[in-house]
């Protein structure tokens, strides 16, 4: 798989279950604008078949290469970013993947039970990164065990290897002068926007600006009937210029942290349009 069957794929995953996303993409479209992706995010655990690192695999076999480490301590998580080597207009990769050994022992037995129920051979698949949930079942109780102490991981449970969230190059709209302008923008039309820490994280000081829409609400099929769960949501970052005057590439762990929440079932008290 090359790099663009590989962002192909991404999207088509995500745009499947993110019905918002494209209509925010088409939004902006129709105003003229060109799209282009800031980055990509994509979510694990560490267990070692399934880690950061086996995860960045296909990444970096299609050129992309490591570019920094973040830490979340609030909620268990480590992170890598990644940079494509020759394509500069290449969106950045972000993996993430939540510490288990920093969680309950009972977490971290579904965990394992999780994993262990499939083949060993599912793991070994090059193309893992985009196989979504690849255990058999999908257990309500399993899901409301890891709700309870990570959002993340039950998350991850129902939605598996895939984007997590794509992320619209603020810096590339010629309509938009801020990103509150966006935001403003986006909530004139109808989009609920994840308020967790201010709708806007970052600073101009700190070189990077992010804000989202709460996530959708995607029909799921467990064991015990259909329920309606966040699924993914739509990121936007603005970029600002280091002293060198390039712009500045990495991402500012105190910001991202409130941008996980956007998944957060807590914050789903409006519906988004349809």
């Amino acid at each position: 798989m090359n790099k663009t069957k590989l962002l192909s794929k991404l999207w088509e995953q995500y745009a499947e279950i993110t019905p918002s996303a494209k209509k925010i993409h088409d939004l902006l479209e129709e105003k003229g604008e060109e799209i282009k992706n800031d980055h990509i995010a994509i979510r694990t655990f560490n267990d070692k078949r399934v880690n950061i690192d086996v995860l960045e695999r296909l990444f970096l076999e299609v050129g992309y290469e490591e570019k920094g480490e973040y830490i979340f301590e609030s909620k268990k998580l480590f992170a890598k970013h990644y940079e494509h080597s020759t394509d500069k207009n290449a969106p950045r990769i972000f993996i993430s993947e939540l510490e288990l050994e920093k969680c309950s022992p009972k977490l971290q037995a579904t965990v394992k039970e999780i994993l262990d129920s499939c083949d060993v051979e599912t793991f070994n698949n090059p193309e893992l990164v985009v196989s979504g949930a690849v255990w058999k079942t999908k257990s309500l109780a399993v899901y409301n065990l890891l709700l309870e102490e990570s959002e993340y991981a039950a998350w991850m449970y129902v939605y598996g290897f895939r984007a997590n969230h794509f992320t619209i190059n603020t810096n590339a709209l010629k309509g938009f002068n801020s990103l509150e302008d966006l935001n403003t923008f986006l909530e004139n039309s109808g989009w609920k926007l994840n308020s967790s820490g201010g709708k806007i994280k970052g600073t101009p000081a700190q070189l990077l600006e992010q804000s989202s829409t709460l996530a959708d609400m995607h029909s799921v099929n467990f064991d015990q009937g259909i329920l309606q769960i966040p699924s993914c949501y739509y990121e936007f970052a603005l970029r600002y210029p280091m002293a060198d005057g390039e712009l500045y590439q990495g991402f500012i762990a105190s910001s991202a942290d409130k941008i996980f929440e956007s998944t957060d079932v807590k914050l789903q008290e409006v519906k988004k349009p349809n």
